[in-house]
């Protein structure tokens, strides 16, 4: 090389022999590359500019912090893949063994793919490598936050900042917004974000088709396989509609209506009218139901009267609440015995089910309960409360038949029937006249976690231990249909309103929803990052809520099988009730920490308003609505008070002193009820 160079000095070729002195400068004496940066280094320089990019980013500013983690995940995926398809077998596993704790709340399933993969043929047939791979990950950051990560790789370029750049170029989408006074990156929003390290990805972040919320059952990212659903209500047959009207018009007869307000045939009228404009299903794509009885068109009638007269909530207008009024029972002296609660349709009658193997059952009012049969043909004292015996094993559900408040006239519309189930693998339907177990149906094998009636009765669905939910009809000792498809218990289930879908969520952290008919899985929502706690579908039928032990409940568009949005306020150790207004437009939940919470159902325009206090908590800590950050009492039992993130959703909430709250329900005048057990 010196010969070559003194040959061009000599003859007067300087432009030449200057760029050849520039050329060699890396190579050694024999004509090979000096390793004198960490990109040129191997597979290691994978491993060495990830550490650096991390510690960098825990040790940036704080309001930066938050965003600019969000970086990590798609870098250390695409880290790895170019290790794989680079034959660096021994530098790949070693990178994704020293990197992937980081990972595992977020990226649970896909770490889960992705380990599985050791050489370049396990990219190509990977389901989760191929959508990496052909698609780029799409990551958002505020302005300040880029130019700081630009400056600081530029800086590092020899030290492992161009392997982060070239992935930056090549791989991410990275879209950078300019910081505004109302949006997520204004320094309100980053000081927010950087004091509680979220556990989820942004909303807005990921490759199309694959991101959080996504609710398609194939594994290509961006395939159209969404199964489309007939959400709309079961409309009444002529006879049963006629029957309807028939006493409707009795009724307004007897009872004319006020000032201003509707006859109940006009409420039924538009009712029916709503609901034929909405896509149903077919007779053919719903369950067989028995023909309708009397019952059924009293209790009809009766929906219609409560939906006349009930209070309506609009969801919230200018930052304030509509008027939600929560009625809570508290059960003293329980002794942490009680594991399930539920109230009947009619109002009247509360069960709890216990660890000690059996069920109470009581009146909300104190009245006293027609006792069962005696064998010499007399009653037994009336009590306000009934036991049911019969379990083996501790009771984990319990659920009403539907049921309406009865009138003078109509008394057999009142609950008359009520399932539970237990960890002796069994499910028990029990009569209320007699206070006896009718059936024991057997099937699952494990035990029965949830049991819940459907809209119209008869049929009931069964989530288990085994993994399975199931379908059973009251006049059947075995299951009708098996829905297999979650990798641990089912923990929770709950029907579609017209009884043509079924939902089950487990502690896989998915829910799923399936076609009652023939068990066929029509969506799959992954989002969560704890264990289900509760599901509710909403009465129209279009929305499901869905809630997990890590205080989150997660909003879902069921036709489009997407994720509408996270709201937060309950403190760690699970949402056990969910339930809706009857206009579908608030949902009102509680939890282990000891409140109720109504929650706004539109998507905020603007996250300014946060509602109103309503309330102290038993520590005397206020429970602020209106704050973005709020300190509530954490999980009872703990003394010290915790920060939770309350999202703008919040419309208020209400605490208890010390009584975690089991169950919450609406009733048809959108009157919340609530029950819990008091844990000094």
């Amino acid at each position: 090389m010196l010969k070559v160079l003194e040959y061009l000095s000599k003859k007067g070729y300087n432009r030449t022999e200057a760029t050849l002195r520039m050329e060699s400068a890396h190579q050694d004496g024999d004509g090979r590359p000096i390793v004198s940066r960490v990109e040129e280094s191997g597979g290691a320089k994978y491993g060495k500019a990830f550490d650096l990019f991390r510690h960098w980013i825990e040790e940036n500013l704080e309001i930066y912090r938050p965003d600019l983690r969000r970086l990590l995940w798609p870098v250390f995926v695409y880290s790895f893949l170019d290790l794989v398809t680079d034959y660096y077998p021994k530098e790949a596993r070693t990178f994704f063994s020293n990197f992937r704790e980081t990972f595992e709340n977020e990226h649970e399933d896909d770490l889960r793919s992705l380990q599985a993969i050791a050489l370049p043929e396990h990219v190509s047939t990977n389901d989760i490598a191929r959508i990496y791979q052909s698609q780029r990950y799409r990551v958002t950051l505020s302005q300040t936050a880029f130019f700081n990560l630009i400056q600081f790789l530029e800086s590092k370029e020899k030290d492992g900042g161009a392997v982060i750049i070239s992935i930056l170029q090549t791989r991410l989408n990275v879209v950078v917004v300019e910081r505004t006074a109302e949006d997520q990156f204004s320094f309100a929003r980053l000081l927010e974000r950087a004091k509680h390290r979220e556990d989820f990805p942004a909303e807005d972040e990921g490759i199309p088709g694959h991101n959080p919320g996504s609710a398609k059952l194939d594994s290509s990212a961006g395939s159209a396989v969404l199964t489309k659903l007939k959400l709309g209500q079961i409309t009444l047959d002529a006879e049963g509609r006629q029957d309807v009207l028939s006493d409707l018009e009795d009724e307004d007869k007897a009872n004319p209506p006020g000032p201003g307000q509707q006859s109940l045939v006009e409420t039924f009228e538009q009712r029916i009218k709503r609901e034929e404009s909405e896509e149903v299903p077919g007779r053919t794509e719903l369950p067989p139901r028995p023909p309708p009885l009397a019952r059924d068109v009293a209790m009809e009638v009766q929906k219609v009267k409560e939906n006349r007269d009930q209070l309506k909530l609009a969801g919230r207008t200018g930052g304030v609440g509509p008027g939600i009024n929560v009625v809570m029972y508290t059960f003293h002296n329980t002794y942490d015995g009680i594991t399930c609660l539920d109230f009947s349709g009619d109002y009247l009658l509360v069960a709890a089910g216990t660890d000690m193997h059996y069920i109470r059952v009581w009146s909300l009012d104190g009245s006293p309960l027609p006792g069962p049969p005696q064998p010499n043909g007399q009653g037994s004292r009336p009590s306000s409360s009934h036991r049911l015996i019969g379990h083996s094993g501790p009771v984990y559900a319990v659920s009403f038949a539907p049921a309406t408040a009865s009138s003078d006239k109509q008394k057999f519309t009142k609950a008359q029937h009520l399932l539970s189930s237990s960890a002796d693998r069994t499910v028990r339907l029990w009569s209320l006249e007699n206070w006896a177990c009718l059936v024991v149906y057997k099937g699952h094998d494990g035990p029965v976690w949830d049991v819940t009636w459907g809209p119209f009765g008869h049929y009931f669905l069964t989530g288990s231990h085994d993994r399975t939910a199931r379908l059973w009809s009251t006049d059947r000792v075995d299951y009708l249909r098996l829905f297999v498809g979650h990798d641990r218990d089912v923990d929770h289930v709950c029907f579609h309103p017209n009884s043509a879908y079924v939902f089950t969520g487990s502690c896989d952290r998915m829910v799923r929803m399936w076609l009652l008919t023939n068990g066929y899985p029509v969506r799959m929502f992954t989002g969560h990052t704890g264990n289900i706690t509760a599901l509710a579908c909403s009465p129209n039928g279009k929305l499901l809520a869905s809630a997990d032990d890590a205080g989150t409940i997660i909003l879902w568009d069921l036709g489009a099988g997407k994720l509408l949005k996270r709201m937060r306020g309950h403190g760690k150790g699970g949402i056990w009730s969910l339930t809706w207004s009857m206009e579908s437009a608030v949902i009102v939940s509680g939890g282990a920490d000891g409140t109720v919470r109504a929650w706004d159902v539109q998507l905020p325009i603007d996250a300014s308003g946060q509602g109103k206090v309503v309330g102290e908590g038993g520590s005397g800590q206020k429970i602020d609505a209106a704050a973005q950050i709020a300190n509530v009492s954490g999980a009872v039992g703990k003394k010290k008070a915790k920060e939770v993130v309350v999202t703008s959703d919040q419309i208020s909430a209400f605490p208890t002193k010390k009584s975690p709250v089991y169950k919450t329900m609406f009733t048809q005048q959108n009157l919340v009820l609530a029950g819990g057990a008091y844990l000094p």
